[in-house]
């Protein structure tokens, strides 16, 4: 299939005939390439173009000042698998049914916990990229079925349209160090020397390397790191080592510096190999991990930046994350950004830039293509969240502009408890869930929500929460329930 055979027309502005007002300019857009970079568990202060005083991030940093860094970027959900199914479908993930991190489906789970799984009617970005003549790749971690590499039972990602898999169910095991769970295209692969963010780059490449030249190509690289089990080069701990508190840290410190050098390996062989018409888009999935929150976190010393809450929480240390998108070979806005932008919006975006249909089915996210151009954009409607296992008690949060509220769930005369699944056996409880509680905070004012504002601004106040139980409740209409 021609490359150049899958043109589109779009008033975009790239071309540099834009800075003209007067002038409207119809530029012929290729297909771009579209590279999806995505750590776990990185938090938003974790890289030295983020703030981070110690972790010396050069290529992510690089990609940065060449191209937008984003300082309003979120995650789909607090949590790992939701986040992911939101950035692919381009749909809140309680729509898809992924209300929590999807377990290990071997054994019945009264809440149907074990059902888990991204259904095989969910349409996601490279299906949709596939359908205008892309080539696909997902190269790292998958974590969107309960029952992994078993297609009789459950959809596998080639279902969803990748030409090419080479993924772990959940965590690098029994490390990153060595990892031995990678399965290739549904067959398992065994021990594998090496660090996983490395090897899962050097799948990427040796992909890269058997396409054709003139086909565009959509690439998912999810790296385990730095999410426990954490492991980290040596001469990297060594290196870090006289900066930390202790060797742990130093573990950490080094597994998110070993991450920005498998990202400076992937973009220099781009560069290298005349791919010049790349879109580059690299976030995490959530916020990071809460140091000893469990025995494994021995090394979970991710920052926030000083956003409050971490991983799991809905307040912005949960899922307020670094964002940095920078285009190969075109003139797209440089600098920072701080336009509320959300893993949602890559769906619409992708599928504006390749030419392709959009879904047909209810999205939450919207195209990013005039922020590209100018920095800026306008949300068409507001960001929303219900993470119903949140570790704080508001378990549902709303960001609208500058302003964000939150609420606990009520039902009858008892807060809804923390539930990790909808089904059969809650599902009146939570669908008849009162939201109470609000807060209030200004963003732009304070981003680290500590002035609660309600009491000052009770017309604002009035306005949110109008508007949040409008949004939530048609989020609850179409919530999937899991029925055994």
């Amino acid at each position: 299939m021609m490359r150049f055979g899958h043109l589109m027309v779009v008033v975009f502005g790239l071309s540099l005939m834009a800075c003209d007002k007067k002038q409207t300019t119809e530029s012929v857009i290729e297909q771009p390439n579209i590279v999806v970079i995505l750590c776990d568990d990185l938090g938003y202060g974790d890289l030295s173009s983020y703030g981070h005083p110690v972790i010396k991030t050069p290529n992510l940093d690089a990609l940065a000042s060449k191209g937008i860094r984003m300082t309003n970027f979120y995650s789909a959900a607090p949590v790992c698998s939701p986040s992911r199914v939101g950035l692919m479908t381009g749909r809140s993930p309680n729509r898809a049914g992924i209300y929590d991190f999807i377990i290990g489906g071997q054994s019945p789970k009264p809440d149907n916990r074990d059902m888990v799984h991204l259904q095989g009617y969910e349409e996601t970005i490279p299906a949709r990229l596939k359908s205008v003549g892309y080539a696909t790749c997902l190269s790292g971690k998958w974590h969107c079925s309960s029952l992994f590499n078993d297609p009789d039972k459950q959809p596998t990602p080639d279902h969803f349209g990748f030409d090419h898999w080479f993924a772990t169910h959940n965590n690098a095991a029994p490390s990153h160090e060595n990892p031995r769970n990678f399965v290739r295209n549904g067959e398992e692969v065994g021990e594998i020397e090496g660090f996983s963010c490395q090897i899962v780059v050097d799948e990427a490449m040796d992909w890269l390397g058997q396409q054709k030249k003139d086909q565009p190509f959509y690439l998912q690289v999810t790296f385990h790191e730095p999410h426990v089990p954490i492991a980290s080069p040596p001469e990297l701990v060594q290196r870090y080592l006289p900066y930390a508190q202790n060797e742990n840290e130093a573990q950490y410190f080094a597994n998110v510096a070993n991450v920005d050098l498998a990202v400076g390996r992937l973009v220099k062989y781009l560069e290298e190999n005349g791919h010049d018409n790349t879109l580059i888009v690299f976030t995490s999935d959530n916020g990071p991990e809460t140091l000893l929150r469990y025995s494994k976190a021995i090394h979970s010393y991710g920052t926030t930046g000083g956003l409050k809450g971490r991983k799991l929480w809905t307040t912005d240390g949960g899922f307020k994350v670094p964002g940095i998108v920078h285009w190969m070979g075109n003139p797209t806005y440089n600098g920072a950004s701080d336009a509320v932008v959300s893993a949602l919006d890559l769906m619409p975006t992708f599928c504006e830039l390749a030419g392709a249909a959009l879904p047909q089915r209810a999205l939450d996210g919207q195209s990013l293509t005039n922020l590209l151009r100018t920095g800026k954009m306008t949300r068409e409607k507001p960001l929303l969240w219900a993470f119903y296992n949140a570790l704080n008690d508001r378990v549902v949060a709303m960001r609208d502009g500058d302003w964000k509220l939150m609420a606990r769930l009520k039902y009858d005369t008892a807060y809804l408890p923390k539930i990790e699944n909808v089904y059969q056996g809650n599902v009146d409880s939570v669908k008849n869930a009162e939201l109470v509680d609000f807060e209030l905070y200004n963003l732009a004012q304070n981003q680290y929500e500590w002035n609660e504002l309600s009491y000052e601004h009770p017309d604002q106040l009035a306005t949110m929460q109008k508007l949040l139980t409008q949004e939530y409740r048609e989020l609850l209409e179409d919530s999937h329930v899991w029925k055994r």
